[in-house]
C-alpha cells in the first residue's frame, strides 16, 4: 500500500531537474569565450601598448586564434586519442592558460621597462609564456582526459604550438627563436612530468595504483552515472576488499490489501561516496524492495565505513537479501503488543519502542555530536538485549547531530559501556509499558529536494507515525549525512505539538558528498526553519493516513559478502592527504622551476 502522493518542500522553487557538473564546475562556452577574449586584448596591451599598431596583430594571431582553437579542437584531438575532454572544459581551460600568462607577461613587461639592455625582446617574452601554458595544460589533462603523457601532450601542446606558429608569421623566425621555443616546449612538459610522478607517489606507495588514472572515471561517475567509470572505480575498491559476514533486519507493517511500510535494516555503511557500492543505498533499497514494501524507510544501521560495499554486486546481494527476508516474514494476526517510545531517563543515549514481536531501538548523543557507532559495539548491543529480554532488536543510528570529526563510538570504551547499559534499560522501560494493544502506521514522503541545491538526497524526507498503547509517535527520516547540530531538538519541539513522542534521523547517506567532497550536513544548505517546516508538513499528511497494521520481523544473516574493512578508509584518506599535501608544494616548486630555466634560456638567447 503506497503513501500519500508525495509532498513538496516548503523552503525552495522547484525548477526542472538538469545536470549538473558536481566535481568541477566550468562556466558556459559563452562566458568562457567572452573571458577569453577580454584577457587576449588585455595581454596583449600589457606586451605592446602605447605600439597600437603591434597589439591588434600579437592580440589576434598569438593570443585569441589560438585559444579559440585549441578551446574547439581539444576535444576532438583528445577523442582521437582514447580520452574525453568535454568543450565547455576545454574552453575553461584556455581562459586558465591566460589567466597564467597575464601575471607573467606583465612582469616580463615591467622587466623591458626597468632594465632594457638585460631583459629579452618582447617576441622572447611571447615565447617563455608558452612554457608555463603547456606545463599547466598538459597537467589538467593528463588528470582529467587520459592519465598517459602519450595521450595527453598531444592535445596539451595545440594552444602553445599554434601560438608559436602564428608568432612566426608577425617576426622572421630565427635559428635562435626555434631553438628557444623547442627547448621551452620541452621544459614545460618536463615539469609537467615531474609534477605528476610525485603526486602519485602516495596511492601508488599505498595501493599499487594511480590516483591520477581515476580522476576521469571520477568525473564521469559523479556526473554521468557512467557504467564504464563506474566499473573502474569499483576495481579499485575490490582489490582491498575483504569477507564479511552481514545480516539485515526487517520489520514489516501490513495490511489485508498490502504492506504498509517497511523499515530495512542492513549492517551496511552507505558509503564510500556517490553511487558507487553501498552508496545511495536507500535508493537502492526501495528499488529492491519495490511498491508491495509500501514506503521504504532505510535509516542508518550502527557501523561504520569498514563496512563500505565495494561494488554494485555487492550491494545487489545486501539487497537481494532483504527482499527475500520481507517476503518471508509472516503476518501476524493481532491483537499485538505496542508501547510509547521512552526514554529511560534523561540523559540516556537509547530510547525504545515495542511494536508487535520487535523492540524499535534508536541510539542518539545529540545534542552532543553524533556519528558512526562501531559495529563492534551494535552487534554487542543487539545481543545483549535480545539475550536479556527475549524480544527482536532493531537498531537505528539516529546520526541527527553532526560536528567534524566528533561523535564516533568505538570499541571497548566508556562511551560503548554506556550505550548498551543505556539500550538495555530503554528496552526495559518499553516492556514495562507494553500492553495488547491495536497498532496503527501512517506515512508520508516529501520529495523534490536537490543534493547540490539542499544537502538532501534523492529520497527525501519519510515520516512512519505509530499510533498504539494510547499514545502516537513519529519518526522523520532524512536522506542525507547527519543533521547540523543544534536542530534535532528544535524538530523534535515541533513534532510533540502534533504527536507524544518523535525522534529525527538521517540515512548516512553517502552520495551527497559529491556536491562539493565534503560531508554536506543536512541544515547547512537548506533552510532550517523551511527544514523543520517540512517535518512538520510530513508528519501531519502521514497522521491523516493512519491505518490498521499488523506488524511482523525478522532477521537473515547474508555471508561471504566483500567489504572494504578495517582501515581502508583511514589508509586511503592518509594518501589523498598526502596527494593533496604534495600536489600544493610540488605545484609551486615546478612552477617555479619551469620559469627559472626557462628566464636561463631566454638570457642565453637575449646574449
Amino acid at each position: 500500500m503506497p503513501a500519500s502522493d508525495p509532498l513538496r518542500p516548503s523552503g525552495v522553487n522547484h525548477p526542472p531537474p538538469k545536470t549538473s557538473n558536481l566535481l568541477l564546475r566550468a562556466p558556459s562556452p559563452a562566458t568562457s569565450v567572452a573571458i577569453t577574449t577580454v584577457l587576449s586584448i588585455g595581454i596583449a596591451l600589457v606586451l605592446w601598448a602605447p605600439n597600437w599598431p603591434e597589439v591588434t596583430p600579437s592580440f589576434l594571431f598569438v593570443f585569441l586564434i589560438p585559444a579559440f582553437v585549441a578551446g574547439g579542437a581539444t576535444p576532438a584531438v583528445a577523442r582521437m586519442l582514447n580520452g574525453r575532454f568535454e568543450l565547455q572544459r576545454s574552453l575553461f581551460l584556455v581562459v586558465m592558460v591566460l589567466l597564467i600568462e597575464l601575471p607573467i607577461a606583465a612582469v616580463g613587461r615591467l622587466g623591458l621597462l626597468l632594465v632594457p639592455s638585460y631583459a629579452p625582446g618582447v617576441w622572447a617574452i611571447l615565447l617563455f609564456l608558452q612554457a608555463p601554458a603547456l606545463w599547466f595544460r598538459h597537467l589538467t589533462l593528463y588528470g582529467v582526459s587520459s592519465a598517459r603523457h602519450t595521450r595527453s601532450i598531444a592535445p596539451a601542446a595545440l594552444q602553445p604550438i599554434l601560438a608559436i606558429l602564428l608568432m612566426f608569421l608577425l617576426v622572421t623566425p630565427s635559428i635562435e627563436l626555434v631553438t628557444a621555443a623547442v627547448v621551452l616546449l620541452a621544459l614545460g612538459f618536463l615539469c609537467a612530468f615531474l609534477l605528476l610522478r610525485v603526486v602519485d607517489r602516495p596511492l601508488q606507495h599505498g595501493f599499487q595504483s594511480s590516483g591520477l588514472s581515476m580522476m576521469r572515471p571520477l568525473l564521469d561517475h559523479v556526473n554521468r552515472r557512467d557504467p564504464e567509470a563506474t566499473g573502474l572505480i569499483e576495481a579499485f575498491f575490490l582489490k582491498s576488499a575483504q569477507p564479511a559476514n552481514l545480516h539485515v533486519t526487517a520489520v514489516r507493517f501490513g495490511a489485508p490489501t498490502g504492506a504498509v511500510a517497511t523499515i530495512a535494516l542492513p549492517t551496511v555503511h552507505p558509503g564510500p561516496f556517490g553511487a558507487i557500492g553501498a552508496s545511495d543505498l536507500p535508493r537502492k533499497m526501495v528499488e529492491a524492495l519495490g511498491s508491495t514494501a509500501g514506503t521504504v524507510f532505510v535509516p542508518h544501521t550502527p557501523c561504520d565505513h569498514d563496512l563500505d560495499l565495494p561494488s554494485r554486486a555487492e550491494t545487489e546481494k545486501m539487497t537481494a537479501a532483504t527482499r527475500a527476508l520481507f517476503e518471508s516474514i509472516s503476518r501476524t494476526p493481532g491483537p499485538h503488543r505496542g508501547s510509547p517510545l521512552l526514554t529511560p531517563y534523561a540523559g540516556s543515549l537509547a530510547r525504545a519502542q515495542i511494536v508487535g514481536d520487535c523492540a524499535l531501538v534508536l541510539v542518539t548523543q545529540a545534542p552532543a555530536p553524533t556519528d558512526d557507532i562501531s559495529f563492534a559495539v551494535a552487534d554487542r548491543l543487539v545481543r545483549d538485549v535480545e539475550t536479556s529480554y527475549g524480544v527482536r532488536v532493531a537498531l537505528i543510528d539516529a546520526h541527527n547531530s553532526y560536528v567534524e570529526d566528533q561523535g564516533d563510538v568505538a570499541y571497548a570504551t566508556p562511551l560503548a559501556e554506556r550505550l548498551v547499559r543505556d539500550a538495555k534499560a530503554a528496552v526495559a522501560a518499553a516492556l514495562a509499558a507494553t500492553q495488547d494493544s491495536s497498532i496503527e502506521v501512517g506515512t508520508a514522503v516529501m520529495r523534490g529536494y536537490d543534493i547540490a541545491r539542499d544537502g538532501i538526497a534523492g529520497e527525501g524526507m519519510r515520516a512512519l507515525v505509530l499510533r498504539t498503547a494510547g499514545t502516537t509517535s513519529a519518526y522523520v527520516l532524512i536522506d542525507g549525512n547527519n543533521l547540523v547540530q543544534g536542530l534535532r531538538d528544535p524538530i523534535v519541539a515541533r513534532l510533540r505539538t502534533l504527536v507524544d513522542a518523535a525522534e529525527v534521523l538521517t540515512t548516512d547517506n553517502h552520495v551527497v558528498h559529491e556536491a562539493d567532497g565534503s560531508t554536506n550536513p543536512v541544515g547547512g544548505r537548506y533552510p532550517k526553519e523551511a527544514l523543520i517546516v517540512d517535518a512538520e508538513t510530513t508528519v501531519r499528511s502521514a497522521l491523516s493516513h493512519l491505518h490498521p497494521v499488523e506488524v511482523a520481523s525478522g532477521r537473515a544473516q547474508v555471508t561471504g559478502v566483500l567489504v572494504l574493512g578495517p582501515g581502508f578508509t583511514s589508509r586511503l584518506l592518509t594518501a589523498i592527504s598526502d596527494t593533496v599535501s604534495m600536489l600544493g608544494n610540488s605545484l609551486v616548486m615546478t612552477l617555479l622551476l619551469l620559469l627559472a630555466s626557462s628566464l636561463v634560456v631566454l638570457f642565453a638567447l637575449a646574449h
